[in-house]
């Protein structure tokens, strides 16, 4: 990218990708982020009131903006063509690949394909070590991923469900996919009942959803899980982007697999064979998106 190609007043519009430019070290170039991205402690500084859900082309064209940063396309993207500014979009990806395809492309965006690059490598590198030397349980460890307090869970068809992947984890709501697009609606009879091994919380903040609050839920005393101590309190910002933070997500998932092994017969070795081959390093650009 030609310097003066690079865009020096970027407005993000997507948490995910606030953390990305400033890990990418594109951080000086940001004039301004929608008002719920908070992290990482720098982005405070350019942190405004402006929406991803309700984007206003008046405010964002108040800051006069080279390049706005998007996870998804909507009316905006034409509203601000109209008016000479330029848009990226990042979808939810699918695969941990599509996740470091972003990353290379606003870093040959913003002129930091080294930092990029490097950023990259880093979350592969990390990624491989912590999915390496498994425990392999006696079976295959099953999980139901709860996105909110009505039982909206992910399918191994999502990027959080090519993550649980990569340990040989079963999904319960593969079941129940449908047409739902990965993101299948439950409920709690049919959780009950396949009574998973380990329960990964996504609605700790939105829903105030705790290890207590499940267990005291009619009939949930009964889930393995439970009974087990296998109820996985997640942090909701970090479950639902895929930038850098994917890493500390990865670690959590797998200092829970290995206690969830622990609790039933296992022994040490590789559990490479209930997972997809290479699955940390393919994949396109996705374009699979809740809703």
């Amino acid at each position: 990218t030609e310097a003066e190609d690079v865009p020096q007043r970027i407005v993000s519009l997507s948490p995910t990708h606030t953390e990305i430019l400033f890990a990418i070290g594109a951080g000086d170039q940001v004039i301004a982020v929608d008002n719920l991205s908070n992290h990482p402690e720098e982005a405070a500084a350019v942190l405004t009131d402006l929406s991803a859900f309700e984007p206003n082309v008046e405010a964002i064209s108040g800051y006069e903006p080279d390049l706005v940063v998007l996870s998804n396309e909507g009316p905006i993207v034409k509203q601000l063509a109209k008016i000479d500014i330029e848009t990226w979009i990042g979808p939810a990806p699918a695969t941990l690949g599509d996740a470091y395809a972003q990353i290379e492309q606003l870093g040959a965006l913003t002129g930091h394909m080294g930092d990029a690059a490097e950023v990259v490598s880093g979350m592969e590198t990390d990624i491989a070590e912590l999915t390496s030397d498994l425990p392999a349980p006696e079976r295959p460890l099953t999980y139901y991923h709860e996105l909110d307090d009505t039982y909206y869970s992910v399918t191994s068809n999502t990027f959080l469900g090519s993550i649980y992947s990569l340990f040989g984890l079963r999904n319960i709501a593969d079941r129940m996919e449908g047409d739902s697009g990965g993101y299948p609606q439950l409920n709690a009879e049919f959780i009950v009942s396949e009574s998973p091994d380990m329960i990964f919380l996504a609605d700790t903040v939105c829903c105030g959803q705790t290890a207590e609050t499940v267990g005291a839920r009619d009939g949930w005393d009964s889930i393995a899980a439970v009974q087990n101590g296998q109820v996985i309190e997640m942090n909701d910002d970090i479950a639902s982007r895929w930038g850098p933070r994917i890493v500390d997500y990865v670690r959590q998932v797998r200092t829970a697999f290995e206690d969830a092994a622990a609790v039933q017969p296992a022994s040490f070795g590789s559990a490479l064979a209930n997972r997809p081959d290479r699955a940390v390093s393919t994949g396109q650009n996705g374009a699979v998106r809740r809703g």
